[in-house]
């Protein structure tokens, strides 16, 4: 009997009357080989580790200080949260000019050396130097103050450069701090305001608050603070002036080093002190109204997740913040001899007893 062929599912089945032989097709053969070979490289593709980005994280003040390690804290935890892991598919590169704006310049640099993929700059002071030092590289300011009028941006909506972020309205939140301190200052006539005249919106600070002093009938008194050096002949020009308060409108790298210093003169002297952060007030400050900081550092993650993933920062409004904070020491007010007006209380966002 002579042979036949007979296609059964990709087999020649040759049957004989000995036996039968069945043969790979030659389609089945290939496809078999194929798989052999790609099946390393398959491997292979799979084990490649993912990029490690790099983000750039710049401030003045020391990363040791309180409100920098909290701050800090709530930034790695929010990035966490969208799914970067420090070590795994991210390195946060710290740097702290630790007060000084030369070695500020110089840490941006580096970080543009780094070649990291993106610049986290807490204040103005951070992100100038993070400007000086790249057109290319994305920054993420995260306490921009007036970030127009400072020139790091062509306007809210459509910043179009390499900056973008969040601002913090600071100007305009200063006339509303002293609304604050004559609603719980009986007979406030006198104020002091510190603040430093190198400051990037000092201008807008002090223009907010003289429109504000006019309307309350408040007279208000100057005290220029550049350093350190300047807190205690600060305080004596403010009881020579005979001020009822003070308004504290300093940078947060002066704080972090003299925070505790303004704390025990403002008690000695038995001044009521409105500052623009909540964590001088849990220290032992009498009162503060501003916008959440813990929320900026939250927004910024988001602003930094966008950008990995490729969006420009030219594209990206800068966001305007939307929470705010009043926080109130009853035990700092106890000890100048303060009653907080229970209407006063009832706004508060949190009250320390």
């Amino acid at each position: 009997m002579k042979p036949f062929w007979i296609l059964d599912f990709g087999f020649w089945i040759a049957r004989t009357k000995s036996k039968r032989v069945v043969c790979f097709t030659l389609s089945t053969l290939l496809f078999a080989l194929c798989s052999l070979l790609l099946a390393p490289c398959s491997s292979t593709y799979a084990q490649q580790p993912a990029k490690i980005l790099r983000i750039g994280y710049l401030t003045n003040a020391p990363l040791s200080d309180r409100f920098e390690a909290r701050t800090l804290d709530v930034f790695r935890q929010s990035l966490h949260e969208l799914g970067y892991t420090e070590g795994k598919n991210i390195i946060i590169e710290a740097r702290s000019g630790e007060l000084s704006f030369e070695r500020q310049r110089t840490l941006a640099a580096d970080l543009v050396r780094l070649k990291v993929d993106v610049i986290v700059a807490g204040g103005s002071g951070d992100a100038r130097a993070a400007k000086e030092a790249t057109a290319t590289i994305p920054i993420v300011m995260v306490q921009g103050g007036d970030p127009v009028a400072s020139g790091f941006v062509a306007s809210l909506a459509r910043p179009g450069g390499n900056i973008t972020g969040l601002a913090t309205l600071r100007p305009e939140l200063s006339g509303k701090q002293l609304e604050l301190l004559k609603e719980i200052v009986p007979g406030l006539s006198r104020v002091a305001l510190f603040t430093s005249s190198t400051a990037q919106d000092y201008a807008r600070i002090q223009k907010e608050l003289e429109l504000a002093a006019g309307a309350l009938r408040v007279k208000l008194e100057h005290v220029d603070i550049r350093d350190s050096n300047d807190i205690e002949p600060a305080f004596q020009a403010a009881v020579k002036g005979k001020a009822n308060a003070i308004v504290l409108q300093l940078s947060g790298p002066i704080l972090a080093t003299q925070g505790k210093l303004i704390r025990e003169l403002a008690v000695k002297n038995r001044l009521a002190v409105i500052d623009r952060r909540a964590i001088d007030v849990e220290a032992g400050g009498l009162m503060s109204y501003g916008v959440s900081i813990s929320n900026l550092y939250r927004r910024a993650a988001i602003y930094v997740d966008k950008i990995l993933k490729g969006a420009k920062p030219s594209d990206i409004p800068v966001e305007q913040p939307t929470k705010f904070e009043l926080v109130i020491n009853l035990k700092t007010a106890k000890q100048i001899g303060l009653t907080i007006p229970p209407n006063v209380l009832a706004r508060a966002d949190k009250v320390i007893r």
